[in-house]
């Protein structure tokens, strides 16, 4: 489990298709607090660590993960956002996040508004359901607070610490976004389905 409180920034090191993706993911965190089997949040998807230097660690990405997100699209020299998983009694400062994308998402407007930065996103049909406003939503693993709902398009608000802190200072139109949808509004349109 995860917070979607973004902790460092990654850069993609090295990829090579190897049956499955094999990504080395260059970090600040210290590796040597990092076990061989860890899960850490890269661009909000849960993967798992198994190799790890002085400096990086590598995942192996399943073609099932590749295809559900935006994993795809990371070149080497990509910047990722990282979170390691929750500890029992971490404070929680955004919302549970599960690290298992739901869908991607695409940018679709980009406008300043103050020292912010509102960003809408088109969501796929069959999640828009799911997003409401003043919900959460993780977004490239960073939770945010959804501003406003109009179908299946979306509007957050990136305030300058977030665009700091994560990758969100490079969000450019069209970017796809990996999207996971809070767990407690899943499962209340679950029971709303079935009455």
């Amino acid at each position: 489990m995860f917070t979607g409180i973004v902790t460092d920034i990654g850069t993609i090191a090295e990829l090579e298709q190897q049956g499955d993706l094999r990504a080395r993911i260059k970090t600040s965190y210290d590796t040597a607090g990092i076990d061989i089997g860890a899960s850490i949040a890269s661009d909000g998807v849960c993967l798992t660590v198994i190799a790890l230097g002085d400096d990086w660690y590598d995942v192996q990405i399943s073609a099932e993960t590749v295809s559900k997100t935006n994993l795809d699209s990371w070149v080497v020299g990509k910047r990722v956002n990282l979170e390691r998983a929750l500890k029992v009694g971490d404070e929680l400062g955004g919302h549970i996040v599960s690290g298992h994308v739901d869908g991607v998402a695409e940018v679709v407007n980009i406008a300043d508004e103050g020292d912010s930065t509102r960003v809408t996103l088109r969501a796929p049909a069959a999640l828009a359901k799911f997003i409401a406003p003043k919900g959460s939503v993780a977004l490239n693993g960073t939770s945010l607070t959804v501003n406003d709902v109009e179908g299946a398009d979306f509007g957050i608000n990136i305030i300058p610490h977030t665009k700091e802190v994560t990758t969100w200072g490079d969000v450019k139109l069209g970017d796809a976004v990996n999207l996971e949808i809070d767990t407690l509004a899943r499962y209340v349109a679950r029971l709303h389905e079935a009455g």
